[in-house]
Protein backbone atom coordinates (compact mmCIF):
# COMPACT_ATOMS: atom_id res chain seq x y z
CA UNK A 1 0.00 0.00 0.00
CA UNK A 2 1.20 3.18 -0.97
CA UNK A 3 0.07 5.77 1.79
CA UNK A 4 1.06 9.26 1.44
CA UNK A 5 2.39 10.63 4.75
CA UNK A 6 1.57 14.22 6.29
CA UNK A 7 5.47 14.85 7.56
CA UNK A 8 8.02 12.18 7.84
CA UNK A 9 8.69 13.71 10.94
CA UNK A 10 5.69 12.57 12.62
CA UNK A 11 4.68 8.55 13.60
CA UNK A 12 0.93 9.34 12.50
CA UNK A 13 -0.37 7.46 9.56
CA UNK A 14 -2.43 9.33 6.84
CA UNK A 15 -5.00 11.38 8.07
CA UNK A 16 -8.32 9.32 6.69
CA UNK A 17 -12.38 11.19 7.72
CA UNK A 18 -14.40 8.82 7.37
CA UNK A 19 -18.20 10.10 7.67
CA UNK A 20 -21.23 7.61 8.19
CA UNK A 21 -24.49 8.02 9.87
CA UNK A 22 -24.33 4.55 10.86
CA UNK A 23 -22.51 4.61 14.49
CA UNK A 24 -21.84 1.20 14.10
CA UNK A 25 -20.76 0.14 10.79
CA UNK A 26 -18.50 3.56 11.12
CA UNK A 27 -16.60 2.04 14.67
CA UNK A 28 -15.85 -1.06 12.88
CA UNK A 29 -15.03 0.63 9.81
CA UNK A 30 -12.52 3.35 11.64
CA UNK A 31 -10.83 0.31 13.42
CA UNK A 32 -10.26 -1.70 10.42
CA UNK A 33 -9.01 1.43 8.53
CA UNK A 34 -6.79 2.48 11.83
CA UNK A 35 -5.29 -1.24 11.65
CA UNK A 36 -4.47 -0.62 7.82
CA UNK A 37 -2.15 2.72 8.87
CA UNK A 38 -4.56 5.59 8.59
CA UNK A 39 -5.18 8.22 11.14
CA UNK A 40 -8.78 7.93 11.49
CA UNK A 41 -11.40 11.05 12.64
CA UNK A 42 -14.91 10.18 12.15
CA UNK A 43 -18.37 12.09 12.11
CA UNK A 44 -21.63 11.37 11.44
CA UNK A 45 -22.89 13.78 9.12
CA UNK A 46 -22.07 16.51 6.92
CA UNK A 47 -21.48 19.55 8.90
CA UNK A 48 -19.79 17.88 11.69
CA UNK A 49 -17.39 16.50 9.03
CA UNK A 50 -16.45 19.72 7.05
CA UNK A 51 -16.28 21.45 10.64
CA UNK A 52 -13.70 18.85 11.32
CA UNK A 53 -11.73 19.04 7.93
CA UNK A 54 -11.95 23.20 7.84
CA UNK A 55 -9.10 23.59 9.43
CA UNK A 56 -7.10 20.46 8.28
CA UNK A 57 -8.16 18.81 5.63
CA UNK A 58 -7.73 15.43 5.58
CA UNK A 59 -5.71 13.02 2.98
CA UNK A 60 -8.30 10.91 2.50
CA UNK A 61 -12.32 10.84 3.11
CA UNK A 62 -14.57 7.89 2.89
CA UNK A 63 -18.36 9.75 2.67
CA UNK A 64 -21.49 7.65 3.08
CA UNK A 65 -24.00 9.46 -0.06
CA UNK A 66 -27.23 9.39 1.92
CA UNK A 67 -26.85 10.74 5.60
CA UNK A 68 -29.38 13.14 7.63
CA UNK A 69 -29.18 16.59 6.44
CA UNK A 70 -27.12 17.21 3.58
CA UNK A 71 -25.78 14.22 1.12
CA UNK A 72 -22.56 12.74 0.55
CA UNK A 73 -22.16 14.38 -2.47
CA UNK A 74 -21.94 17.94 -0.64
CA UNK A 75 -19.41 16.60 1.67
CA UNK A 76 -17.32 15.73 -1.58
CA UNK A 77 -17.69 18.89 -3.23
CA UNK A 78 -17.09 21.04 -0.27
CA UNK A 79 -13.76 18.74 0.74
CA UNK A 80 -12.48 18.84 -2.87
CA UNK A 81 -12.94 23.11 -2.51
CA UNK A 82 -10.87 23.04 0.62
CA UNK A 83 -7.56 20.90 -0.72
CA UNK A 84 -8.35 19.68 -4.05
CA UNK A 85 -5.24 16.66 -3.28
CA UNK A 86 -7.70 15.22 -0.82
CA UNK A 87 -8.15 11.19 -2.00
CA UNK A 88 -12.66 10.65 -1.71
CA UNK A 89 -13.98 7.77 -1.75
CA UNK A 90 -18.11 7.68 -1.61
CA UNK A 91 -20.06 4.93 -0.02
CA UNK A 92 -23.41 3.82 -0.44
CA UNK A 93 -26.34 1.41 0.00
CA UNK A 94 -28.17 2.97 -2.82
CA UNK A 95 -25.82 3.15 -5.79
CA UNK A 96 -26.85 5.03 -9.03
CA UNK A 97 -25.09 5.62 -12.57
CA UNK A 98 -26.13 9.35 -12.06
CA UNK A 99 -24.85 9.66 -8.19
CA UNK A 100 -21.43 8.07 -9.43
CA UNK A 101 -21.12 10.13 -12.20
CA UNK A 102 -21.61 12.86 -9.91
CA UNK A 103 -19.85 12.20 -7.28
CA UNK A 104 -16.67 11.53 -9.73
CA UNK A 105 -17.31 14.91 -10.87
CA UNK A 106 -17.28 16.94 -7.85
CA UNK A 107 -13.92 15.20 -6.76
CA UNK A 108 -13.93 12.12 -5.52
CA UNK A 109 -11.89 9.23 -6.92
CA UNK A 110 -14.36 6.27 -6.65
CA UNK A 111 -17.64 4.96 -5.55
CA UNK A 112 -18.48 1.98 -4.06
CA UNK A 113 -21.39 0.23 -3.32
CA UNK A 114 -22.18 -1.17 0.95
CA UNK A 115 -21.15 -3.06 1.91
CA UNK A 116 -17.13 -2.67 1.23
CA UNK A 117 -14.71 -4.01 3.47
CA UNK A 118 -12.19 -1.68 4.62
CA UNK A 119 -9.86 -3.79 1.86
CA UNK A 120 -11.79 -2.60 -1.24
CA UNK A 121 -11.90 0.91 0.39
CA UNK A 122 -8.32 0.79 1.29
CA UNK A 123 -7.49 -0.36 -2.09
CA UNK A 124 -10.35 2.19 -3.98
CA UNK A 125 -8.30 5.04 -1.56
CA UNK A 126 -5.11 4.60 -3.94
CA UNK A 127 -6.84 4.35 -6.98
CA UNK A 128 -5.32 6.70 -9.77
CA UNK A 129 -6.77 6.11 -12.73
CA UNK A 130 -10.35 3.65 -13.46
CA UNK A 131 -9.79 0.02 -14.75
CA UNK A 132 -10.78 -0.69 -18.37
CA UNK A 133 -10.13 -4.54 -17.21
CA UNK A 134 -13.50 -4.20 -15.35
CA UNK A 135 -16.17 -6.61 -16.47
CA UNK A 136 -19.27 -5.00 -19.09
CA UNK A 137 -22.48 -6.10 -17.93
CA UNK A 138 -23.94 -7.87 -21.34
CA UNK A 139 -27.47 -8.00 -20.64
CA UNK A 140 -29.60 -5.52 -20.48
CA UNK A 141 -30.62 -3.78 -17.46
CA UNK A 142 -34.20 -4.67 -15.79
CA UNK A 143 -37.16 -2.29 -15.88
CA UNK A 144 -36.89 -2.36 -12.65
CA UNK A 145 -32.78 -0.97 -11.90
CA UNK A 146 -34.08 1.63 -15.10
CA UNK A 147 -36.88 3.59 -12.86
CA UNK A 148 -34.55 3.22 -9.44
CA UNK A 149 -31.50 4.78 -11.84
CA UNK A 150 -34.16 7.40 -13.21
CA UNK A 151 -35.40 8.57 -10.28
CA UNK A 152 -32.26 8.98 -8.73
CA UNK A 153 -31.12 11.27 -11.66
CA UNK A 154 -34.16 13.26 -10.99
CA UNK A 155 -33.93 13.31 -7.09
CA UNK A 156 -30.04 14.73 -8.02
CA UNK A 157 -31.56 17.47 -10.61
CA UNK A 158 -33.75 18.96 -7.69
CA UNK A 159 -31.03 18.92 -5.05
CA UNK A 160 -32.28 15.68 -3.00
CA UNK A 161 -35.79 17.40 -2.49
CA UNK A 162 -38.28 15.14 -2.28
CA UNK A 163 -41.18 16.85 -2.95
CA UNK A 164 -39.98 18.83 -6.09
CA UNK A 165 -38.65 15.57 -6.99
CA UNK A 166 -42.17 13.74 -6.34
CA UNK A 167 -43.52 16.57 -8.66
CA UNK A 168 -41.18 16.09 -11.45
CA UNK A 169 -42.14 12.79 -11.87
CA UNK A 170 -45.87 13.16 -11.13
CA UNK A 171 -45.46 10.67 -8.19
CA UNK A 172 -47.30 10.93 -4.99
CA UNK A 173 -44.86 12.10 -2.47
CA UNK A 174 -45.38 9.21 -0.17
CA UNK A 175 -45.05 6.79 -3.31
CA UNK A 176 -41.99 8.48 -3.93
CA UNK A 177 -40.21 7.69 -0.43
CA UNK A 178 -41.38 4.36 -0.51
CA UNK A 179 -39.29 3.67 -4.04
CA UNK A 180 -36.44 5.10 -2.34
CA UNK A 181 -36.75 3.51 1.11
CA UNK A 182 -36.09 0.13 -0.75
CA UNK A 183 -32.53 -1.30 -1.68
CA UNK A 184 -31.81 -1.03 -5.55
CA UNK A 185 -32.50 -3.59 -7.58
CA UNK A 186 -28.83 -5.33 -8.56
CA UNK A 187 -29.48 -5.69 -12.60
Amino acid sequence: MNLRCNDASTDRGPTLLLVDDDAVFRDVLSRALRRRGYDVVTAADTDSAYASAKDDPPEYAVVDLKMPGASGLTLVERLHTLDGTTRIVVLTGYASIATAVEAIKLGAIDYLSKPATADEIATALEHDHGNSAIDVERSPQSVERLEWEHIQRVLTAHGGNISATARALKMHRRTLQRKLSKRPVRG
